[in-house]
């Protein structure tokens, strides 16, 4: 991980708060899945809120190349779209094994319940390097 100090180009004010809501707007999306519906992970990729974090994410996304802020543009695609993916391939794995006595109903639930996971670590991780001015890992 680099320092904030050693990127090359200054980071405007805006864009902090700008990266501050789209975080937010993802850890609302996961609340609505801890509170309302059954799973975080689905209503994470599903969910409004973080369907427009990721628009607002590749709307800013250009300002934030060459400074800290780039990073946590990444993680959060990345969490997004990594998220959606697994939700894809669990499915697609699960589909088959509800023919076997409902074991693709265990199957889905108990992936989609470790994605929920995952998505939670990671909005809150990104979140807090962001909160202390530190760029987040790959």
């Amino acid at each position: 991980m680099t320092d904030p100090a050693a990127t090359t180009r200054a980071v405007e004010p805006s864009l902090v708060s700008w990266t501050h809501w789209m975080y937010a707007l993802h850890a609302l999306s996961a609340l609505i899945g801890v509170f309302g519906s059954p799973l975080i992970a689905t209503s994470f990729v599903f969910g409004v809120p973080s369907i427009i974090a990721v628009v607002m994410n590749y709307m800013k996304r250009g300002e934030s190349s060459g400074t800290w802020l780039e990073s946590h543009f990444s993680w959060q695609l990345r969490t997004f779209w990594f998220a959606a993916l697994a939700i894809v391939l669990i499915g697609l794995f699960s589909a088959p094994l509800l023919l076997l006595l409902g074991l693709g109903v265990l199957t889905w639930l108990v992936g989609v319940v470790v994605v929920g996971i995952w998505i939670i670590y990671r909005v809150a991780r990104g979140w807090l390097r962001l909160r202390d001015g530190q760029t987040v890992g790959a």
